[in-house]
C-alpha cells in the first residue's frame, strides 16, 4: 500500500468513525459514541500524516447523477494535523463523558464538517459540510449548558454564522451551473469588474463569520462562555482553520490576479489588523477563561488574514515569492495557535475542576495542581503572547518579516497599508503579552483568597488525563517551533502563489523571510540557550539567599491594617488602566448596588459590577433585531390558524420552486 492510498483509507474510516458516534449519541449511546469520537480523531491524524505533503488521494461516491468528489488539498493537511492533537485530548471518553448527552454528535459533526471543507470539490457538497460545521459547534455548546441565556447566545452565534452561510450561497450561485471547483477560477476570471470584486468580498464575509472578522467576532464571548474549555479546543483550532483555509483558497487559488487584487489586499489587510486590535482589547478585560481565550481566537485569526491580505498586495505587485511567503505564514500562525489555545482551554478545564469555576481570580490554582497544568499552561501563554522560543513568537515574528518587505511595493496605497498594518499588530502584540500575563498571573499564580474561594467544594487533585493533556499538548507548543527547520521546506504544496517560497525559509539552521541577508532566527537555539541564561538569575537569587534572611511581610494597602487578601490584584485592576484609556472603544459600565439594614447608614452588603459595551451590538445587530421584530409583528397575520391559508402558502412555494428549475439548474461537471 503506497502512502496515497493509507491516507485516502484513513481519512475515510475517520469520516465513518464521526458518523456513527454522531449517530450512536443521538440514540443514547454515549459511551461507544465518545470512543468512536476518539477513534476518528487519531484516524484523521494518520491520514494526514500519509498524505502529507503532496495530498491524500482522490474519492468519489456517486449520488445518482451527481459524483461528490473528496481529495484533501496539502495546505488544509497541514492545517488540520495540529489542531486534531488538542480536539483528541478534548474528546477522549473521559473527558467528554461530563458534558451531556448531544456533545459527542456536535464534536462529531464539527468535525466531520471540517473534513468535508477542507476536501470536498463541489460548490453544493461545500456548503453542507459549512453548514454542519456550525451546527455541530451550537450542539456541543447548547449540550453543555442548558440555560436561556445560553440558548440566546447560541442563537445570536448561529444568525451571525447563518448571515456568513446565505453570502457564501449567493458566492456559489454567482458562479453560475457548474459546481465543480475546477471550474470556479475560469468562471470568476469572466466575471465584470463589479460583480468579481463583490464576489471577493461575498467570500471574505461568508468565511470571515467564522474566522470572527469584525463585526462577526462578537458572537465569540457569548458562545464560547458556556461552553467547556474542550468545546473552545475545537472551535478554535479545527474549525477556525478550516475557514481560513476555505478563504485562501477562493482568494489565491480562484481569483487570480485582476487589476483589483491589490484593493481588495487592502481591503483583507484592514479587516485582519482591525479585528486583531479590537478582539485583544476586549480579551484584556475579561474575567472568565473561555471569553477571554474566546477573543484571543479572534485576534489571532485577524493575524492571519493580514498575513493573507499581505500575500494578495504582494500579489498584485508581481512578487510572487512574498506572496507565497506571507500565505504560508497565516498557515503556520493558525496551526501553532491551535496548539497554544487547544493548551489553555483545557487548562482552564482544570481550573474549573479545582475551582468550581472559570473566574480568573486568585485562587493558589498551581499550589494545589501538579507541575504538568503550570508547565503546560505556561507555554500556551508564552505563545500566545509571542514569546521565545514557542510557535507564536515565530509566526508573528515571520508576520512582521512579510510586513517590513513593504519597500518592493510600487503601490503607494498598499505600502502606506502594510506600514500601518505592521503598527496595529504591535500594538495587538502588546496587548496580548499583557492578556496572558494576566490571565497566567492571576488566574493561575495569584495567591489563595480564602473569603472568595469555593475550594472546598470541588475537586482537589486533577484526573490523570486532564493532567497529561496540558503538559502533552503544551509541550507541543515549543517542539513545533524547534522542528520547524526540518518540516517547513516540506510544505511547497501548500505555497499556492509560490510552491517554493517555503524552502527559501529555511537556511542550515536558521528560519529566515527568503533571505538570509534580511533577518534571521532559530528557534533551536533559542531553546537550548535561554535555558542556559536563566541559571545567571537563579544563581544570583541562590547566592543572595545565603547572605540574606527572607522577610516575609503583608501586602501593603496604603497604611491601612487589612489582610493580605485585600490588596490582591483582582482581574479587574489588572486591567483597569487600559478600560480608562480606550474608553472610547469600550464605553465602560459600574453598577454598584448597595444594600442596608435597618437606617440608610448601616451597610450590610456591597455589590460593584462592570462591563464594557460592544462596538457593533449597539450600532449595527440591535437595530437589525428591531427591523426584524417589526417585520414580524406586520407579518404575523400569516400565522391565522386557517388551513385552507397554509396549503395555499405551500402552493406557493412550489410553484417558486418549480419557477425556480426552469430558470436554474445546475449542470455537473465531471472535470477530475
Amino acid at each position: 500500500m503506497n502512502p496515497d492510498t493509507i491516507a485516502s483509507d484513513a481519512l475515510g474510516f475517520a469520516a465513518a468513525s464521526w458518523l456513527a458516534a454522531l449517530v450512536l449519541d443521538l440514540v443514547g449511546a454515549s459511551k461507544p459514541a465518545r470512543a468512536l469520537l476518539a477513534g476518528g480523531t487519531v484516524l484523521a491524524a494518520i491520514g494526514a500524516l500519509f498524505g502529507l505533503p503532496g495530498g491524500a488521494g482522490s474519492l468519489a461516491l456517486p449520488f445518482g447523477d451527481w459524483t461528490v468528489r473528496f481529495r484533501a488539498d496539502p495546505a488544509g493537511l497541514w492545517l488540520l494535523l495540529p489542531s486534531l492533537f488538542p480536539a483528541f485530548f478534548a474528546v477522549v471518553p473521559a473527558g467528554a463523558a461530563k458534558r451531556g448527552q448531544g456533545w459527542a454528535s456536535g464534536a462529531a459533526m464539527s468535525l466531520l464538517g471540517a473534513l468535508g471543507v477542507l476536501g470536498l470539490q463541489d460548490g453544493a457538497s461545500f456548503l453542507i459540510a459549512w453548514e454542519a460545521l456550525g451546527l455541530g459547534g451550537a450542539m456541543m455548546l447548547l449540550a453543555e449548558h442548558r440555560t436561556p441565556q445560553a440558548g440566546q447566545d447560541n442563537l445570536f452565534m448561529l444568525a451571525l454564522l447563518e448571515a456568513g452561510s446565505v453570502a457564501l450561497l449567493f458566492a456559489v450561485l454567482l458562479l453560475g451551473p457548474h459546481l465543480d471547483f475546477a471550474s470556479y477560477a475560469a468562471r470568476w476570471h469572466a466575471l465584470g469588474t463589479v460583480a468579481a470584486f463583490l464576489l471577493a468580498c461575498l467570500w471574505l464575509v461568508g468565511f470571515g463569520a467564522k474566522l470572527g472578522l469584525l463585526p462577526f467576532y462578537e458572537w465569540y464571548p457569548g458562545a464560547y462562555g458556556h461552553g467547556s474549555g474542550a468545546s473552545g479546543a475545537i472551535l478554535s483550532g479545527t474549525v477556525m482553520n478550516a475557514a481560513y483555509f476555505a478563504l485562501g483558497r477562493a482568494l489565491l487559488q480562484w481569483l487570480g490576479s485582476p487589476p483589483w487584487l491589490a484593493m481588495l489586499g487592502v481591503v483583507v489587510l484592514a479587516a485582519g489588523t482591525l479585528t486583531a486590535i479590537l478582539a485583544i482589547l476586549y480579551a484584556f478585560q475579561q474575567d472568565d477563561w473561555r471569553r477571554l481565550l474566546a477573543f484571543s481566537s479572534a485576534e489571532n485569526a485577524g493575524v492571519a488574514v493580514t498575513a493573507l491580505g499581505a500575500a494578495l498586495i504582494f500579489r498584485a505587485e508581481g512578487q510572487a515569492a512574498l506572496a507565497g511567503l506571507a500565505w504560508t505564514v497565516g498557515m503556520l500562525h493558525l496551526m501553532g495557535h491551535s496548539l497554544a489555545k487547544g493548551t489553555l482551554f483545557l487548562a482552564s478545564d482544570a481550573v474549573a475542576e479545582l475551582e468550581g469555576g472559570y473566574r480568573v481570580r486568585q485562587a493558589a490554582i498551581l499550589r494545589r495542581a501538579p507541575l504538568t497544568l503550570g508547565l503546560g499552561a505556561l507555554f500556551g501563554a508564552m505563545s500566545l503572547a509571542a514569546l521565545p522560543p514557542t510557535a507564536g513568537f515565530v509566526s508573528e515574528w515571520y508576520v512582521f518579516q512579510s510586513l517590513f518587505h513593504d519597500f518592493v511595493v510600487a503601490n503607494n496605497g498598499a505600502r502606506i497599508a502594510l506600514a500601518l498594518a505592521g503598527a496595529g499588530l504591535a500594538l495587538t502584540a502588546a496587548i496580548s503579552l499583557a492578556t496572558m500575563v494576566k490571565l497566567f498571573g492571576v488566574g493561575l499564580l495569584g495567591q489563595y483568597e480564602p473569603h472568595g474561594s469555593r475550594m472546598g467544594h470541588n475537586a482537589t487533585a486533577l484526573p490523570a488525563m486532564s493532567r497529561a493533556a496540558v503538559l502533552a499538548v503544551g509541550i507541543a507548543v515549543p517542539t513545533f517551533a524547534a522542528s520547524m527547520i526540518w518540516w517547513l521546506p516540506r510544505l511547497q504544496a501548500a505555497a499556492w502563489p509560490a510552491p517554493g517560497a517555503p524552502a527559501l525559509m529555511v537556511h542550515e539552521r536558521l528560519l529566515v523571510p527568503l533571505s538570509p541577508g534580511f533577518a534571521f532566527i532559530s528557534p533551536a537555539t533559542l531553546i537550548v540557550v535561554m535555558p542556559l541564561l536563566a541559571l545567571v538569575p537563579l544563581t544570583i537569587v541562590a547566592r543572595s539567599r545565603r547572605r540574606f534572611a527572607v522577610r516575609r511581610a503583608p501586602v501593603w494597602c496604603g497604611g491601612e491594617d487589612y489582610a493580605a487578601h485585600a490588596g490582591a490584584t483582582t482581574a479587574l485592576a489588572f486591567s483597569n488602566a487600559l478600560r480608562v484609556f480606550y474608553s472610547f472603544i469600550y464605553r465602560p459600565t459600574n453598577a454598584v448596588v448597595r444594600q442596608f439594614e435597618g437606617k440608610p447608614y448601616f451597610l450590610k452588603e456591597l455589590k460593584f459590577d462592570y462591563s464594557q459595551a460592544p462596538i457593533f451590538g449597539h450600532f449595527l445587530f440591535k437595530p437589525l433585531l428591531q427591523s426584524v421584530e417589526w417585520l414580524t409583528r406586520k407579518l404575523r397575520f400569516l400565522q391565522n390558524g386557517l388551513m385552507n391559508a397554509y396549503l395555499a402558502y405551500i402552493g406557493l412555494l412550489l410553484l417558486l420552486v418549480l419557477a425556480t428549475a426552469l430558470l436554474w439548474s445546475p449542470i455537473p461537471s465531471h472535470q477530475p
